[in-house]
């Protein structure tokens, strides 16, 4: 028994001196980080949803309140999110034949963003990269709706999670 609480202790040490800063969600972040900011993310697509700017820094801002404990702010934030949604794209990714004639039997949303981050704690850590992700969706549906609502939800909670994970995860 007294072994064990030596063990114990000494993997606590370890643990705790090692990592530094750690919290439960993953998110390895300085002590002197207090505060985040979330810059506009400018829509320069080819092909231009309207609101999918606003969608996507909500979306960004819900993912650091709710997986940090820092706080929101508009301006001189210790962390900076900023950068640009580069890519709204339809394709069909599959195709079926009725006669002669050829239909997509699955459609695919692809939304790419790129991000800069800064961290004024840490410029090492700061960085710029795309991210991407993508819903498949019936080739028989219209991306409106449900559907399109179902399929940007789904693709932004997908990038903002790896950019969190890239970000502050160090994953």
């Amino acid at each position: 028994m007294k072994y064990i609480k030596h063990i114990a202790f000494i993997f606590i040490a370890i643990t705790v001196t090692s990592c530094g800063f750690y919290s439960f969600t993953g998110a390895s972040i300085s002590p002197d980080t207090k505060t985040f900011q979330v810059n506009r993310f400018e829509n320069n697509s080819l092909l231009i949803e309207p609101g999918l700017d606003l969608t996507f820094r909500n979306t960004m801002i819900a993912i650091l309140e709710n997986q940090t404990n820092l706080n929101n702010v508009n301006s001189n934030g210790d962390i900076v999110y900023e950068g640009e949604i580069t890519e709204y794209r339809i394709s069909p990714t599959t195709s079926s034949t009725q006669g002669n004639t050829f239909t997509a039997a699955q459609n695919r949303l692809t939304i790419s963003v790129k991000v800069h981050f800064y961290d004024k704690n840490d410029p090492e850590a700061e960085f710029e990269q795309t991210f991407s992700f993508f819903h498949d969706y019936e080739g028989s549906a219209q991306l409106s709706g449900s559907v399109k609502d179902t399929a940007i939800e789904e693709i932004f909670e997908r990038i903002t999670q790896d950019i969190f994970n890239a970000s502050l995860a160090k994953w």
